[in-house]
């Protein structure tokens, strides 16, 4: 890769909630039809049930053989009851390149092609690698035409996907860049865990008791655990650099919102009403998320999952999250209203459904934690924020026939319509920190047994600098760009896509950029759906839904 050199100094409000989209319980007498019945509801193409029907008695031994169904429903149509596709699938295509005028002022993104000519006709300069950003030495932004682009969030616990789209004047949607930011608030975690062993170590060991202070300190009100206030932040580091990279005029964020005790008993107020952890998450991705998208029962993947209730409601099962789990269509029906106890014959497999419906989904809390700090924080920016449920996110992907990813996720938040085209090669930055002030390494009984350098810099690389080494002999020829960890006898490591290359020596390193915090990586997006694979999880998605719920979310 040829590098072009400067003289310039480079740089370092809520939709309301909607009712849960659930399948008419199998197991609910009355509520549904059952062994091949089949009831067809006044709206032509929208049937009665989860929208299979099934030739016959099943048995729980034969769960997915060969049954025949009813044809699906017609794919487009103006029928009201029927989930529109849109009719031309999004393509994918190059990632933009962001663009800086000569006065370091946003332009609008430009294709690849465009840019490589600019750098070739010394119009333009590398300004940025990650992401890769190209500065125009004979033109300003007041001298172009900008209109502007949408950066959309997709907030998680481990991943946050961010997408910069533009919104042509027909209102179709284009992904320009994908980018899939994995935190590290785990790690933060598990390190002040080992600090507050360590101190409380230190307090009772071989000196007088001093009792702890926590109880005497206070917290600031929107205070956050590190770990979660980690999450917040680095979502924002990139919402600040994307605001300086690109002309961005509005922010998308997926805001979920879920309330089991007011699902439960809308008439709870006061002191009595408590948000628990699960707030803001709706049921059925809640159970996606919890699950992990499997029947719990044969462990089947890739096929439509109903909501099962695990003690039947027919014999006093309660609608309660703790209640319900994912079952695919064959098992839902052969389970009927049998207790899990007669219809799970293994032992172990029933002990373990059991564990895991009453298990709490700690993602889903931490989303719960920061999404208003997160709101809070994307408000103080000045720009417009506009807000989405999870289920609109997945009902906007579902339409549009895209695989599930962080950053297609941040591209469907909020309202979006028609999705025309979406990046194919997505930019993953794993927060990697810089560094640690600890200047010793400690047994495992707490003492030190070595001492670390004071000078993070040795032969003029730090660590978290990207590199390319040229190794023209050796046992270790070749080329390698990555992620540096440097040593002071000069022998370096280099962090690859392939793996660790270690015993680099420095004279082979060439420094790229520095190091920001951030290591980088590329991955391509999946492959997208075909028209077959995305009427297949359109039924999976919506397999049941009444005529007026289709109907009132054909305005989304």
């Amino acid at each position: 890769m040829s590098t072009s050199y400067s003289g310039e100094k480079t740089h370092q409000s809520v939709l309301p909630q909607r009712s849960a989209l659930e399948s008419v319980p199998a197991d609910n007498p009355g509520a549904g039809t059952k062994r091949g019945a089949e009831i067809v509801h006044a709206v032509t193409g929208m049937r009665h049930g989860r929208g299979e029907h099934h030739q016959g008695v099943r048995q729980p031994d034969d769960r997915h053989g060969g049954t025949a169904q009813a044809e699906p429903p017609a794919l487009f149509g103006s029928d009201p009851g029927v989930l529109q596709l849109n009719k031309k699938l999004p393509e994918p295509r190059h990632p933009r390149v962001f663009v800086l005028g000569k006065d370091k002022k946003p332009l609008m993104p430009s294709h690849p092609a465009r840019a490589r000519e600019l750098l070739a006709k010394g119009r333009a300069r590398v300004h940025r690698l990650h992401p890769f950003t190209i500065r125009l030495i004979d033109r300003r932004a007041e001298d172009s035409v900008v209109d502007g682009v949408a950066v959309k969030i997709d907030p998680g616990s481990r991943y946050t996907g961010i997408s910069v789209a533009s919104i042509s004047d027909d209102g179709v949607v284009h992904g320009l860049h994908g980018i899939e930011v994995q935190h590290r608030g785990q790690q933060i975690r598990e390190k002040m865990q080992v600090r507050a062993a360590l101190r409380r170590g230190r307090r009772s060991r071989n000196i007088r008791y001093r009792a702890p202070r926590f109880s005497n300190r206070t917290r600031p009100n929107g205070w956050l655990a590190p770990s979660l206030r980690h999450r917040v932040e680095g979502t924002m580091t990139w919402v600040n650099r994307l605001h300086g990279l690109t002309p961005v005029a509005s922010v998308a964020m997926e805001l979920v919102r879920f309330d089991l005790q007011q699902q439960e008993n809308p008439e709870i107020t006061g002191v009595q009403y408590q948000q628990g952890t699960l707030a803001g998450f709706e049921v059925r991705e809640y159970l996606l998320a919890k699950w992990g998208r499997m029947c719990a029962y044969c462990d089947a993947t890739g096929v439509p999952l109903n909501i099962d209730h695990i003690q039947p409601r027919a014999r006093g099962g309660s609608n309660r999250v703790s209640n319900l789990t994912l079952a695919c269509i064959p098992c839902n029906q052969a389970k009927d209203s049998m207790p899990i106890e007669e219809f799970v014959a293994n032992p172990a497999r029933r002990q373990r459904i059991t564990a895991q419906a009453k298990a709490p989904l700690r993602d889903a809390a931490v989303v719960n934690s920061t999404r208003w700090a997160l709101y809070r924080a994307l408000t103080a920016t000045g720009l417009t924020v506009n807000t989405g449920s999870g289920g609109r996110t997945k009902f906007n992907r579902t339409r549009n026939g895209l695989p599930k990813s962080h950053a297609l996720d941040a591209l469907c938040a909020g309202k979006t319509g028609t999705v025309g085209s979406y990046a194919a090669r997505v930019l993953v930055a794993e927060s990697a920190g810089r560094g640690s002030y600890a200047r010793t390494r400690s047994d495992r009984y707490g003492f030190p047994r070595l001492h670390l350098t004071r000078n993070k810099r040795h032969f003029g690389f730090q660590t978290g600098d990207h590199v390319r080494a040229v190794v023209r002999s050796g046992q270790k020829a070749g080329v390698y760009t990555g992620r540096v960890a440097v040593r002071a006898s000069g022998s370096f490591n280099i962090t690859t896509s392939a793996g660790i290359v270690q015993g680099i020596r420095h004279r082979h390193c060439t420094l790229l950029s520095r190091a920001d915090g951030w290591a980088y990586t590329h991955r391509e997006e999946e492959k997208r759906q075909s028209r077959a694979e995305t009427e297949t999880d359109r039924r999976a998605f919506f397999p049941a839904l009444k005529h007026g719920v289709s109907a009132a979310f054909q305005d989304i």
